[in-house]
C-alpha cells in the first residue's frame, strides 16, 4: 500500500512527519508530499529524508494523485481544510487516514457531512481511520493501574496540554478525551457542559451517560509550548503520568512509585489503519469512533462559543 502524506511540516505544531515515518516503518511506503506551495512541499519532502523517505513533492491534489500509484492518503493538515481533503481523496477511491479532529467543529453543518462523508467511504469500501492515538494505550494503563470494568467506572479525569490557547485549544486536545471514554465506556451523550478557568488554563466539566451508567468527567486544559508536555489521565482516581526520554524518545506512564514503558500510540494507531486496509475490518478509531465523538466534539464546541460573552 502506497501512501500520500497531506501536510507534513510542523509548522502548527503538525505530526505529520511522525505519521510518515510511522507509515515507512510498517511497510507502507511513503511515495509523495503534498503542501500547499511548490516551496512548501518541497520542504516537506527534503524534511522526510532524515526517516529514509524519497517523498516527491505537489501542491496539487490532483496532478498527486492523477500521477501516482497511491491506495492511500494520510491527512495531517489543519482541521479546516479536513472535509475537502476527505471528499478529494475517497472520490478517488482512497482509504484515509485523518489526524483529530476529523472535522473543523466550527462547521455548521457538520453531522450531515460527516454522514455523507462516511457513507461514501461505506458504499465504496474504502478504509477510514481518525488519529486519536490514546485508546491504543489502554492496555498500558491497565497494566499499570488496574484493570477497567467499564459498569464501575464512575470517574474519568485528563490533563492535556495544548499550544494554542482560548475556544482552538477544544479541538485540539478534547478529542482525546472523547476517544479514551468512547473505547472504555462505548457510545454516549453528555450533558450540557460547563466551563471555568481562563483562555489558557480551562477546565471542562460534564457528565457522561452510556449503557454502563454514569461517568463524571474533567478535562484540564492547561496550555504550554515547552516539551515534554504534561499528560495524564485516569478512571476513579487511579491515574496514570505521561513522561518521555526525549534522548530515545522513549514513553513511560507512571502510577505512584511504579513507572512502565509503553509502545509510542502514534504507531499504534498508524499500524492498526495499515492491517484494517489489509484486513478489511473495521479500524480501532472507524466509523463508529468518528461518528460518536465529532459530534460530542461539535456539542461541546458550540456550548463553549455560546458560553463566551
Amino acid at each position: 500500500m502506497n501512501v500520500a502524506i497531506i501536510g507534513a511540516r510542523r509548522v502548527r505544531n503538525g505530526i505529520g512527519e511522525y505519521i510518515a515515518n510511522y507509515f515507512q516503518k510498517n511497510g507502507a511506503p511513503v511515495v509523495c508530499v503534498l503542501g500547499t506551495t511548490e516551496e512548501t512541499s518541497s520542504l516537506a519532502s527534503r524534511s522526510l529524508k532524515r526517516y529514509g523517505i524519497e517523498a516527491r513533492p505537489y501542491h496539487d491534489f490532483a496532478e498527486m494523485v492523477s500521477r501516482e500509484d497511491i491506495q492511500a492518503v494520510a491527512i495531517a493538515s489543519p482541521a479546516e481544510s479536513h472535509l475537502d481533503f476527505l471528499k478529494a481523496s475517497l472520490k478517488r477511491g482512497l482509504s484515509v487516514f485523518c489526524e483529530k479532529p476529523f472535522l473543523d467543529p466550527s462547521r455548521e453543518d457538520l453531522t450531515d457531512e460527516l454522514d455523507d462523508i462516511l457513507e461514501q467511504a461505506w458504499a465504496e469500501g474504502n478504509t477510514v481511520a481518525m488519529n486519536s492515538q490514546w485508546p491504543f494505550c489502554l492496555g498500558a494503563y491497565e497494566e499499570l493501574c488496574g484493570s477497567l470494568m467499564p459498569a464501575g467506572v464512575r470517574r474519568f479525569s485528563i490533563r492535556l496540554s495544548p499550544i494554542c490557547s482560548g475556544p482552538a485549544m477544544i479541538p485540539d486536545s478534547v478529542p482525546h478525551a472523547l476517544s479514551i471514554l468512547y473505547a472504555v465506556l462505548g457510545p454516549g451523550t453528555i450533558s450540557p457542559p460547563v466551563f471555568s478557568g481562563t483562555d489558557t488554563d480551562m477546565t471542562i466539566e460534564f457528565t457522561y451517560t452510556s449503557a454502563h451508567g454514569s461517568c463524571a468527567v474533567t478535562i484540564a486544559l492547561i496550555q504550554q509550548s515547552e516539551q515534554p508536555r504534561p499528560f495524564w489521565f485516569g478512571f476513579d482516581d487511579r491515574i496514570a503520568r505521561r513522561s518521555i526520554e526525549t534522548a530515545r524518545y522513549e514513553i513511560f506512564f507512571h502510577s505512584g512509585d511504579r513507572r512502565l514503558r509503553v509502545a509510542d500510540p502514534l504507531e499504534l494507531s498508524v499500524r492498526d489503519f495499515i492491517e484494517a486496509c489489509s484486513s478489511g475490518r473495521e479500524p480501532v478509531t472507524g466509523r463508529g469512533h468518528i461518528v460518536a465523538t465529532t459530534r460530542l466534539l461539535k456539542q461541546i464546541y458550540d456550548a463553549y462559543s455560546l458560553s463566551r460573552p
